[in-house]
């Protein structure tokens, strides 16, 4: 076949496939894909160390931060603007829902889930209020 009839061969082969507008899904670990970046706030080591162990698993997500009281998770939250936060309820210094009142206070489209031990904690009610997407309730913790 000469290099003239390969030409309009081809040319007939594309004009018959209909060109598709639709976008591919981005694949797994794609790195042009933004990642979630997540902050996780809990006053106990294992269980931020259990959440990170989790969350980077994920190819889609990433923890940009770690506090372990209610005043450091304020302080990284206006450092960072993570797209998410996990937030323990009850923390030194600064509990849960005064921490979530003071981060949406700075940002009402702040997204924070409330982590906590307890089902139908006052706490809950409260941070809901105060403005918490939602809640999990997690392992309860060790008699001390």
């Amino acid at each position: 076949m000469t290099s003239k009839k390969k030409t309009a061969a081809s040319s007939e082969k594309s004009a018959k496939k209909p060109k598709s507008t639709a976008k591919k899904a981005p694949k797994v670990g794609d790195t042009k894909r933004p990642r979630i970046k997540v902050l996780i706030a809990d006053d106990h080591s294992v269980v931020r160390e259990g959440l990170v162990s989790l969350i980077t698993r994920k190819a889609d997500m990433t923890v940009i931060g770690e506090a372990g009281n209610g005043r450091e998770a304020v302080n990284l939250w206006k450092q960072h603007r993570p797209d998410v936060t996990l937030l323990d309820l009850r923390m030194p210094e600064l509990d849960g829902v005064g921490a979530l009142r003071e981060i949406r206070g700075g940002d009402e489209k702040a997204r924070i889930i409330v982590l906590t031990t307890f089902d139908g904690d006052e706490d809950i009610y409260r941070a809901i209020q105060a403005g918490a997407k939602g809640y999990l309730l997690r392992m309860p913790r060790a008699k001390r």
